[in-house]
């Protein structure tokens, strides 16, 4: 056995295995040995039955028996049922909607099982209970308090934990993990108190104690986190490499410029404004993150700093405008601002185009004074490679490769985090020049989370809203209010004001389908709130699996006023501005985040009339209740994707494990001076390594980890 020793020829596998073995990437003995427990099992934790209590969430470990599926017999949902015994007594186990955890489970295997119990009809039982199987008590000794049981793995599909226990067992055994060598240097070891890769290894899968999980943990999460920095500071470092554009911006023009908005400015943005003038300032490009609420108003922030852009000329000339490509995520949004930019430019008799797959505009249009025109494709493309088009805003066709610029000397991306070090690397010009880059987003993220993800990139918030915006009313409504609900929403519909209603499903669940959840759907809503609800109002729905043109026409539609009601998914959460939409209904609001709640909820607050936002839900538990009304009293979205971090964890924050960011290293961003920490380290070893030649061995595992780390 060695290191890099194939599993299948290790270890005995059927083709389930060999197949779940190659879905999680692990193939040799060291990808296994990296494969971390989840958790760990705690025996003190597990009651008797004769000791529980109506509406405890317990765990109880015991043999389960007389298992059976059944339908309800009113709801007709698919149930299954048995009986958990231990030696104080028996309790009825029943998991709603999760039937096939009773096909799955043998008779008299003894199970751990993790719930509520819950008074009834029919007696006390145990309600939708975790279930672990193949329990092994007293691995280890438990009398100790801290001790800890054995270690449980995330499970695939035909892999189990009890096959990666006793597979690490036997790699530990032949004491493999001595010939691993550390990548970490031993000074940073030393410094932040971590174990060595050795140790680290063994106390992550047999730790004798909590503290020596802890301590393995710390290390890995602390490693990852300072992979990640290594390689944005050195991404960051490259493209600092290449010249810009130095931008010259008179004080006095910019202020000209902003006071044709319809608004004030708020300290927020002015700030903003200022950092990024200083920023494009320089001759080498600006990287910088803009972050602010839903409707903090970063179109204006853009706005002013292109102008700023396009008042400079090309370098050695004393004519001609450099050029600003802003990119938005979907057509309608791109559309939205080039409005927008029309709205803000159309003194100055400047050129904007716009190009998406549907077709390009220009403006101004020479047939419609005041108004754009359509233009053919090669059209576009000549007058912005010749520089005659100084602002051109579009979507992923803007950086397409038919797509040429003269002088191009800002990149703002808004809402499209998949933008990343390597798509601004194709935007660099043959000569070096790489235009300044602008990066923004509503989403709330967590300082330590902006830290870790967008390490190469400067981190700027919005924290203010624009003056004269009204507070959303926000309500949890909970199943016995729904009718009063309803009335005040008819109310809106009667003032000429239109609906959002968003449900965390598409299709109804099938219910024989695993892990089906029981949520509301957007098809079944959209036709029970047509039928029961709102007859005389006209319901359209809206949801990712719709094709393109039907997505657009139902939003085109919803604009003008001519869908009273949309009912949709999550999909609607980014750039959709419908300032007549003043009410937004969320269904099953316990399935999502606080801070994609937040989003959700600024959808309706676009315009200065009162906005209302309820919150459906039917949980029960009161920890999930105190999380929603949180809603209404945290000040901005940044509180409350701190909060979502604090109770529903780094893993479930945003979706977060698109980033490629293990569960492990996820813990770390609950961290804020481990982050930091890492970080601090990262900037001074790229400082004086930048090709890290002196740490070939952390070179070696950095470049195997392929970080080219991005949202989805």
């Amino acid at each position: 056995m060695q290191l890099l020793s194939p599993l299948r020829d290790i270890f005995r596998l059927n083709e389930t295995q060999k197949r779940a073995l190659s879905r999680a990437n692990l193939e040799t003995i060291v990808d296994l040995l990296f494969y971390f427990p989840s958790r760990y099992s705690n025996p003190s934790e597990i009651k008797q039955i004769r000791d529980v209590k109506i509406g405890e969430n317990v765990t109880l470990s015991g043999k389960i028996s007389k298992l059976r599926t059944r339908k309800a017999w009113k709801r007709k949902i698919p149930m299954g049922e048995g009986y958990l015994e231990d030696l104080s007594g028996k309790i009825k186990i029943i998991w709603f909607n999760q039937a096939y955890l009773a096909k799955m489970t043998q008779e008299g295997q003894t199970v751990q099982l993790t719930g509520k119990i819950t008074g009834g009809k029919n007696g006390v039982y145990l309600a939708n209970p975790e279930l672990e199987k193949n329990v092994e008590q007293s691995i280890w000794n438990s009398s100790a308090n801290n001790q800890l049981g054995y270690p449980l793995y995330p499970e695939k599909r035909g892999l189990t934990s009890r096959w990666i226990y006793h597979s690490i067992k036997k790699i530990l055994v032949n004491n493999l993990v001595k010939e691993i060598k550390d990548y970490l240097p031993k000074e940073m070891l030393k410094k932040y108190n971590l174990p060595s890769l050795k140790t680290a290894l063994i106390w992550i899968h047999s730790p004798q104690n909590k503290n020596d999980a802890l301590s393995a943990r710390k290390r890995f999460a602390f490693e990852e986190v300072f992979f990640i920095q290594l390689k944005r500071q050195h991404d960051r470092l490259e493209y600092k490499k290449n010249k810009s554009f130095a931008i010259d911006s008179v004080e006095k023009d910019i202020k000209n410029f902003i006071s044709r908005f319809d608004f004030e400015l708020t300290k927020s943005q002015q700030k903003a404004i200022d950092y990024i003038l200083n920023d494009i300032k320089k001759s080498h490009p600006m990287s910088r993150l803009l972050e602010g609420d839903v409707g903090s108003g970063k179109t204006a922030v853009a706005a002013s700093i292109s102008y700023a852009v396009i008042r400079n000329h090309p370098l050695k000339q004393d004519f001609g405008n450099l050029q600003v490509a802003y990119m938005a995520p979907t057509e309608v949004l791109a559309n939205q601002l080039y409005e927008s930019f029309i709205q803000y430019f159309k003194h100055l008799n400047i050129n904007i185009g716009l190009i998406t797959s549907s077709g390009c505009k220009k403006f101004p249009s020479k047939v419609k004074p005041g108004g754009w025109t359509n233009i053919p494709r090669a059209q576009l493309l000549k007058w912005v490679a010749n520089g005659e088009i100084p602002i051109l805003i579009g979507t992923h066709s803007l950086i397409q490769k038919t797509v040429k610029f003269k002088n191009l000397a800002l990149v703002i991306i808004d809402e499209q985090h998949r933008f990343g070090t390597n798509q601004r690397s194709k935007l660099v010009r043959k000569d070096g020049f790489a235009p300044h880059f602008l990066s923004m987003t509503a989403t709330p993220i967590p300082r330590t989370l902006a830290l870790t993800i967008f390490g190469d990139l400067d981190l700027t918030l919005l924290d203010e809203m624009p003056l004269g915006r009204k507070p959303v009313i926000t309500e949890i409504v909970v199943p016995e209010k729904r009718n009063k609900a309803y009335e005040e929403i008819k109310l809106e519909l009667k003032k000429g004001r239109q609906v959002y209603v968003i449900c965390p499903r598409i299709e109804e669940p099938d219910p024989n389908k695993e892990m089906a959840l029981n949520v509301k759907s957007v098809t079944a809503e959209a036709k029970r709130l047509e039928k029961e609800v709102f007859p005389k109002e006209r319901i359209a729905i809206l949801h990712s699996k719709m094709t393109k043109i039907k997505k657009e026409e139902v939003m085109k539609d919803f604009s003008a006023g001519e869908i009273n009601i949309l009912v949709a998914t999550s999909v609607i959460e980014v750039g959709i501005n419908v300032p007549n939409a003043t009410v937004i209904l969320i269904e099953g609001a316990e399935r999502f985040g606080l801070a994609q709640l937040h989003q959700l909820r600024g959808r309706v607050l676009r315009s200065e009339h009162q906005a209302y936002c309820y919150i459906f839900s039917d949980t029960k538990g009161q920890k999930s209740l105190d999380r929603l009304k949180a809603l209404k009293t945290a000040k901005n979205g940044f509180e409350l994707s701190e909060l979502d971090l604090e109770l529903r964890g780094a893993g479930e924050l945003l979706g977060t494990k698109q980033w490629g960011i293990s569960d492990i290293g996820m813990e770390a961003i609950k961290n804020i001076k481990m982050v930091e920490a890492a970080r601090n380290e990262a900037q001074e070893m790229i400082k004086q390594d930048p090709e890290l030649d002196s740490h070939p061995e952390l070179k070696k595992v950095l470049v195997s980890k392929n970080l080219n780390l991005h949202f989805e």
